[in-house]
């Protein structure tokens, strides 16, 4: 069995600067803000590496930049890297806190061959400006060391694999000092050299735990792997160098993360309807912007289009430090009903969603309305109005001729201070609403009043006129 394993050597950096070019100095510290963890190529210019104390580092260069990491913020960016690399690998599993490994004997035919896995690995990692070490072992422990220490090659040679771990010395190897020191005293050095021993000598000169990985190494012990699966919900963070005052900063980050979630869903064969959008502030609560559509979406551009329409609506009320784009809700994709032959949708449903999904981003969720038929003679409660929906997609209502109707109703009936000089049709008559307590019993008629306007009158019960609506 082969795996290949791939260490990040600077998983925190590359997910800053993938959110917010910079090339200034820049050095990221632990939780407590006192270490230097990792440090960018200009800053290790000047002398800046990690574990340093920070007091040490900004006396060699006053201009540092600084980020802090989270507590589980690696680990989220591990299972970022995770995601994507689960699209060529099914058998995947973590190390935390900056390497994954990938089986790949089963890959090999889909693929063409090892090379072409290495290949296709290699453009995915430049295609997300991200750096990576890569090694391929005949033990995944074999392709963990040899990444580590950057001497990683597309080989399937066990015996070259071998001779190359063996080169590693002892530290490298992930020995403890005190072991070290020991066997460095019976002159062992490098892993070819404790490999040679007996495995008596083996057993007796090792701790059980350090015997266990190195039989790990050479393939003599078990060491499974449980294989990771990706989680039902899409997570993207930005976090920023200096701080964004204004909306149009965000975008670089958003169009890159916008462009994942494509890949995402086009990869799950999925849609969604709902983005969550929060924006991290240094002294004030998180801003949350919730975008929606008006159907299942899976389009960058699309996404993008609404997340300005709403950043336009809700100004920024601070600089913002970092944003999280977050999806849970996820839709079966549909088969689109034809294309023609310059491979555009046919389905004009899709044009429907993105006509309402902006004009409800730039006017509010609540400020359209879709007017609707409802089983009711009388005229003030024949109608109603619901959220805009899915064109096609409401219940079917049955064929009814009714006679002709005003294009204007009034809210409530008005009364009629003298009668029509001109009746055009008449009486209808509409009678109902016992079962709700409102109860009408009316005769309608279209007739032209004095000055001249076309309405739609009708007489109650009692003998009164009243006008219900205007004829354009």
């Amino acid at each position: 069995m082969l795996w290949l394993y791939l260490h990040f050597p600077h998983l925190l950096l590359d997910h800053i600067h993938r959110n917010q070019p910079s090339t200034g100095a820049l050095a990221i510290v632990d939780g407590a803000g006192h270490t230097v963890v990792q440090a960018c190529p200009n800053a290790r210019d000047l002398g800046i590496e990690a574990g340093m104390r920070l007091k040490t580092a900004l006396g060699l260069a006053p201009e540092l930049s600084i980020m802090r990491t989270e507590a589980r913020q690696e680990a989220w960016l591990l299972e970022d890297q995770a995601r994507w690399l689960y699209r060529y690998a099914a058998h995947i599993t973590l190390s935390p806190p900056d390497g994954i490994w990938a089986e790949v004997s089963s890959l090999q035919k889909l693929y063409g061959g090892l090379p072409s896995i290495w290949q296709t690995v290699e453009q995915a990692l430049a295609e997300r400006k991200l750096n990576a070490w890569v090694a391929i072992g005949h033990t995944p422990q074999a392709a963990q060391l040899l990444a580590r220490a950057g001497k990683g090659e597309c080989t399937a040679d066990k015996r070259h694999i071998l001779t190359s771990v063996g080169s590693l010395p002892l530290p490298a190897a992930g020995f403890d000092e005190k072991s070290c020191t020991r066997l460095q005293r019976l002159g062992l050095n490098t892993l070819a050299e404790v490999f040679a021993l007996p495995p008596t000598e083996l057993a007796r000169r090792l701790s059980p735990e350090l015997l266990a990985m190195v039989q790990k190494i050479q393939g003599t012990r078990p060491d499974p792997k449980a294989p990771w699966q990706p989680p039902h919900s899409f997570r993207q963070k930005a976090d920023f160098i200096h701080e964004v005052e204004h909306t149009e900063g965000l975008l670089f980050s958003l169009q890159r993360i916008l462009s994942e979630l494509e890949e995402d869903l086009c990869w799950r064969q999925q849609d969604t309807d709902t983005l969550l959008l929060i924006l991290q502030h240094r002294h004030q609560q998180a801003t949350r912007l919730r975008i929606r559509t008006t159907g299942p979406e899976h389009r960058a551009e699309m996404f993008l289009k609404l997340i300005r329409l709403k950043l336009d609506q809700h100004p920024l009320s601070a600089p913002v430090t970092g944003l999280i784009l977050a999806v849970k809700r996820f839709t079966g994709r549909e088969a689109p009903l034809g294309r023609d032959l310059l491979g555009e949708t046919e389905d004009l449903d899709e044009a429907w969603h993105t006509l309402i999904s902006r004009l409800q981003a730039r006017l509010g969720e609540q400020s359209l309305k879709r007017l609707a038929a409802r089983a009711d003679h009388r005229p003030e409660c024949a109608w109603s109005a619901s959220n805009p929906g899915k064109p096609g997609k409401t219940r079917p209502q049955a064929s009814v001729t009714l006679p002709r109707r005003p294009l204007w109703l009034l809210k409530a009936p008005r009364p009629l201070a003298q009668p029509p000089e001109t009746w055009h049709s008449g009486p209808e008559r509409i009678s109902g609403g016992w079962w709700d307590g409102q109860r009408v019993h009316r005769d309608y008629y279209i007739a032209q009043l004095p000055g001249g306007e076309l309405a739609w009158v009708f007489r109650d019960v009692q003998g009164g006129w009243f006008i219900h609506g205007w004829f354009g």
